[in-house]
């Protein structure tokens, strides 16, 4: 960017934070939050739940450190200290996200928060009654301080969430203000607002990227009561927890004890809870879901089987290329391996035929490309990027092959071979080799039973075609370790999708990301105008400026052929003991197990 233009931004952004702005008790990412400043509870909850109780979650895995913002113990912290799926147990972020919504964030930390039209200011008014666990209330002080010490000491993408604030003041005694500088986007705010805000009475700075098991000070509705390392974690909820009365809050956080307890494998976990060791059992496998549960507790209806029907898209589930290793960088050796896999086969074979081909990362919502031609307003935003996507892709009409289920569809088989001689492999005497001989060979790392049946199937494809392929099954802590340092050449992977995607983005396709350690950047992509697409994303106005840029970015990423697309299932199952309740209302991104409870405390 110029230096004027810099000067420019940082004039108006000056400027512009002396500008007064009304208090908000909510915001969007795009138009307004559904709720008004006195609704009284999230439409999904039960807002006359009784607390009490307790629960006991599985999970496959180990630990070795509670504090979740560090590098060192990226992948083994204990679960439920901030936790997407089980609830922010411990530590809180300044604003609560409705899972009802898009992206819409209402009060928590903060009791309301001030902008400007143009977003190059938040400001985050505290609420004067919240408290840490000890008593002690949250101050401005603390989540400078926060923010500061996980910039210094944190692990993505805590340590970067400065990068685009030209500055962080203290207002009055309870606000803080952020003033954005030119490297801030229209999502800036609202990331901040889901940030952690941590303790600086409690904290040592100089130990604070150091692994402990000292259970700490939080602002959140838990304590820890109990710690076996590697083992289990129990939970006690806070009986003076200072927002158990808000309305982001209410109907949350319901077991007076929660314990999760950790297994080295996935079939230990499941006979766990058929023995009601375990109350939740979330499963995955249409094949598992249709088949295991014929046990006593089924029968005699102590165990019950939901299903959901979420609002999301697809996501994309997929064996990932890593195009660090030499043998994907060509981008037609990925297409030609990408269709070597018989997804009908493995369908009826492996799935009861319970599950859908994924073909767009943004499948099943208005977001996705898929079956879709861009338009001329679309068209406009891609500019000379268009020439790089695939033209089926761009204009619609982009299918994956349909086999014929034998495992050995000549037709689709031809057409695989075919690419690889464009990425410079041809057939010699059963192998497909380069041109100095050297045969196309490659590792799939696998971490449960699961992916290594995918990836027998994958390999039983690619041998038809002279590829040789080796199948790797480690453990967690392995694949952990492995995957953070990018040490695979292919691995199974899932990507979410969300109604709202954002900065996520840049983690997982971004140039920035390619060689960041612990990043999500798994296929190792590094384009500059993949990063440009994302720009687009991040700088929508309107919501059809947003629709067509997270649309063109799925094209890209479709015809960069970075991931071999699986499949995808429209529900979502979870078995549970009788005793645990749910509230009736699915949100829009499905079950909400922080807003479930125990039915014999009712």
């Amino acid at each position: 960017m110029p230096a004027l233009r810099v000067a420019l931004f940082l004039a108006l952004a000056v400027c512009c934070s002396g500008v007064a702005a009304e208090p908000l008790h909510g915001i969007a990412m795009h138009g307004e939050p559904a709720l008004q400043a006195d609704y009284k509870a999230f439409p999904y909850v039960n807002p006359n739940v009784k607390k009490g109780g307790h629960i006991t979650y599985g999970v496959v895995g180990t630990f070795d450190n509670l504090n979740p913002f560090i590098l060192k113990s990226m992948r083994t912290t204990a679960r439920g200290m901030w936790d997407p799926q089980y609830g922010n147990l411990i530590y809180e972020s300044l604003m609560q996200r409705s899972r009802d919504e898009p992206f819409t964030m209402y009060g928590l930390l903060a009791e309301s928060v001030e902008w400007d039209e143009a977003r190059r200011f938040i400001q985050f008014n505290l609420n004067p009654a919240a408290r840490w666990s000890d008593g002690q209330p949250v101050t401005p002080d603390d989540v400078i301080f926060s923010f500061e010490l996980l910039r210094d000491k944190g692990r993505v993408p805590f340590s970067a969430r400065l990068n685009t604030v030209d500055r962080m003041e203290k207002v009055g005694d309870h606000s803080v203000r952020f003033t954005f500088n030119e490297k801030a986007d229209r999502e800036t705010p609202l990331i901040l607002a889901l940030s952690p805000v941590l303790p600086k009475h409690a904290i040592d700075p100089a130990k604070f990227d150091q692994t402990s098991l000292t259970a700490p000070i939080g602002s959140g509705p838990y304590r820890i009561k109990n710690v076996n390392p590697g083992e289990s974690i129990v939970f006690e909820r806070n009986p003076d927890y200072w927002a158990k009365d808000l309305p982001s809050k209410v109907g949350h956080d319901n077991y007076d004890l929660i314990t999760i307890d950790y297994f080295l494998q996935e079939t230990t976990l499941f006979e766990a809870f058929k023995k009601g060791d375990v109350d939740i059992y979330e499963d995955g496998s249409p094949g598992h879901w249709a088949a295991a549960y014929n046990f006593p507790a089924v029968t005699s209806g102590a165990v019950v089987r939901d299903v959901f029907e979420p609002k999301l898209p697809s996501g994309m589930l997929g064996f990932v290329f890593n195009t660090r290793r030499p043998v994907f960088a060509n981008p037609k050796v990925r297409e030609g391996l990408t269709l070597a896999f018989d997804f009908e086969w493995v369908n009826r074979n492996l799935s009861s035929n319970a599950y859908t081909r994924t073909e767009s990362y943004w499948q099943n919502s208005d977001l996705s490309s898929f079956g879709v031609p861009a338009d001329e307003h679309e068209l406009a935003m891609l500019g000379p990027i268009k020439d790089r996507i695939d033209p089926a892709v761009l204009d619609g009409s982009y299918r994956l092959p349909v086999s014929d289920g034998t495992g050995r569809d000549r037709t689709v088989l031809r057409k695989a071979v075919d690419l690889l001689k464009q990425g410079g492999f041809t057939i010699k005497n059963g192998k497909m080799v380069d041109a100095k001989g050297h045969q196309l060979a490659f590792e799939i790392m696998t971490q449960n039973t699961d992916q290594e049946r995918l990836a027998i199937a994958f390999r039983r494809s690619l041998e038809l075609l002279g590829v040789a392929v080796t199948i790797r099954t480690v453990d967690d802590s392995q694949y952990q370790r492995r995957t953070m340092a990018f040490d695979y050449d292919m691995i199974i992977k899932s990507f979410t999708s969300s109604l709202s995607p954002g900065t996520e983005q840049i983690g997982r396709w971004g140039s920035a990301a390619r060689d960041r350690e612990g990043s999500e950047n798994f296929a190792g992509v590094a384009d500059p105008d993949v990063d440009t697409l994302v720009s687009h994303i991040l700088s929508a106005h309107t919501a059809e400026d947003f629709r067509d840029a997270v649309r063109s970015f799925d094209r890209m990423l479709i015809s960069g052929h970075y991931v071999v697309p699986l499949y995808h299932v429209d529900q979502q199952w979870v078995a549970r003991r009788k005793r645990i309740g749910h509230p009736e209302d699915v949100p829009l991104y499905g079950y909400q197990l922080p807003t479930w409870w125990d039915a014999s405390a009712q």
